[in-house]
């Protein structure tokens, strides 16, 4: 056991949980590399400097630079706007330093493939975030699907959805300017990166993308609010993919359904702690859908709870990411999502861009 100095850009609402998932992951799973929380970096030295007395740093800066060169950090975890995370990500690799990062990994495809190359010609350990896959109920998915409980896959539907600017009135804010943090950056690469995780690559696309509500109190929205996408897998399997941030009473609407052979799955973020498994045996009159209640049977719940049902939660995920990526610096080997996954992500969400401009089915380019 030995420790591991942590350098967290943002301080904001993922550096507060990565600052959390770092405190406390020494003690949920017992790793053999404990988190020392050394430097933490905000947009002013006097945020920096709030969050640094909030989640317990030695030291804050508003400089990442300051931050990526700090000798006592060995390890970084970006949890800042799209723009930023290139430049630090080059920066650390350059220096040999390991670095997980929220996604999407980069404002473009471009950014993402030169963090790619930056990874991989130095072979520092990468990672990059998608938390919600990590639940224990789609951690067994993954595991069943893997298995053959449901046969081949034949069909999958699966959505993002929520409601913050449903109403429109709502004033208009960083969240309205860009794609990069319109739906198809913010919440779309999630269930992709889903679909991914659950039945492996996407071969192509046929996408709409539009803006419902142009304007806001303060301004014109230049991104978009929802968005749909058929794709093909290269299983053969057929799949739809809804995402919207106007989804009027859906807050955390990751939700998928998966259709085999032998059975199939359903699962919703807004009860992440149960899985819906149907198996196609047995008498007709006993078939149905069995609601399945996580615990310590499934995937990195027992460290959290010893008793079923008792359940997990959102900081949770973001603890087992940190469990992940510790684990990775400790044993020197990639641990998924790596960054090069993270670019599989966004060529998808690229392809389905240029799918609505052309409006056309749409090859998707793995490089």
């Amino acid at each position: 056991m030995r420790e591991i100095g942590i350098g967290i850009m943002g301080g904001g609402y993922m550096g507060k949980a990565h600052s959390v998932a770092m405190a406390a992951v020494g003690a949920v799973f017992n790793t053999r590399l404990r988190p020392r929380l050394e430097v933490i970096c905000a947009s002013t030295p006097e945020s920096a400097e709030g969050y640094r007395k909030a989640y317990g740093f030695k030291r804050a800066t508003s400089s990442w630079e300051k931050l990526v060169h700090d000798p006592e950090v060995e390890a970084i975890v970006i949890a800042t706007p799209q723009a930023t995370h290139r430049a630090a990500a080059e920066t650390a690799f350059s220096l040999g330093k390991p670095v997980f990062c929220e996604k999407p990994m980069g404002a473009t495809v471009e950014d993402a493939e030169a963090m790619v190359a930056a990874a991989e010609k130095t072979g520092v350990v990468n990672m990059v975030g998608y938390n919600y896959i990590r639940t224990p109920a789609s951690q067994y998915a993954r595991q069943l699907i893997a298995d053959g409980a449901i046969g081949d896959i034949t069909w999958f539907r699966g959505e993002h959805t929520e409601d913050f600017y449903a109403d429109p009135q709502a004033p208009a804010t960083w969240r309205t300017e860009g794609m990069a943090n319109g739906t198809m950056g913010d919440l779309a690469p999630h269930m992709v990166n889903a679909a991914l995780a659950l039945l492996g690559p996407i071969a192509s696309v046929m996408a709409e993308v539009e803006t419902v509500h142009r304007t806001r109190p303060g301004g014109k929205v230049t991104n978009d609010d929802q968005a749909q996408m058929m794709c093909r897998f290269k299983s053969g399997a057929m799949g739809h993919m809804y995402f919207s941030r106007i989804a009027t009473g859906r807050k955390m609407g990751y939700a998928y359904e998966i259709t085999g052979t032998k059975g199939a799955i359903r699962f919703d973020q807004e009860d992440q702690n149960a899985l819906w498994l149907y198996k196609a045996d047995g008498p007709d009159a006993a078939r149905g859908f069995t609601k399945i209640l996580t615990g310590p049977a499934h995937p990195d719940y027992l460290p959290f709870c010893q008793g079923p049902g008792h359940g997990t939660g959102y900081q949770d995920q973001i603890i087992i990411e940190a469990k992940d990526f510790l684990e990775a610096i400790d044993a020197r080997e990639p641990r998924w999502p790596t960054f090069r996954d993270g670019l599989d992500v966004q060529r998808i969400i690229g392809a389905a861009l240029v799918s609505h401009r052309n409006k056309e089915w749409t090859p998707v380019s793995y490089g």
